[in-house]
């Protein structure tokens, strides 16, 4: 499924994604290792009963590129040029193992680019929520997305 372009984003339009994904222990310790993050909030089953959780916690940064993932194929596979950053990220609440993470993406404004004719700046809002309806990451993220003229054009289809 292709992403959408510029011209197709609104202000206000929201999109359930249908991919969900259910968090599993390999997921939280693989990515935790691999990144070097070796806190024992996500490692040590044994630390983790005596925090205020009382299990272990799901790295924060595996979910926030899951919640970016699962957004990809409705949204700017194939029509983005690149991620320009993060504006705001929260975890209002934590993510243990076992739990299943569905995402909603908001679209909240949308400009043309400054500095580029065949694109536009779009800033979306992924909220990345469980299986109780908690949101566990709100993240606010700029893309810039190529304009459907750009990519019909014909130096584009040589």
């Amino acid at each position: 499924m292709a992403g959408l372009y510029f011209e197709e984003f609104e202000p206000g339009m929201v999109i359930d994604h249908p991919t969900r994904r259910t968090v599993t222990e390999a997921d939280n310790t693989l990515f935790s290792v691999m990144t070097l993050n070796l806190a024992p909030l996500h490692l040590d089953a044994e630390y983790s009963k005596n925090s205020i959780y009382g299990q272990r916690l799901v790295n924060s940064l595996f979910i926030l590129g899951l919640v970016s993932g699962v957004t990809v194929p409705e949204t700017t596979q194939g029509t983005t040029l690149g991620n320009l950053g993060f504006e705001k990220i929260t975890f209002p609440k934590p993510v243990f193992h076992g739990d299943t993470i569905h995402v909603r993406t908001e679209i909240v404004s949308k400009r043309e680019s400054k500095s580029r004719g065949d694109s536009g700046i779009v800033m979306f809002r992924h909220l990345g929520i469980n299986q109780r309806d908690e949101i566990v990451c709100d993240a606010l993220r700029a893309g810039l997305m190529l304009k459907r003229s750009a990519a019909e054009a014909p130096a584009a289809q040589s």
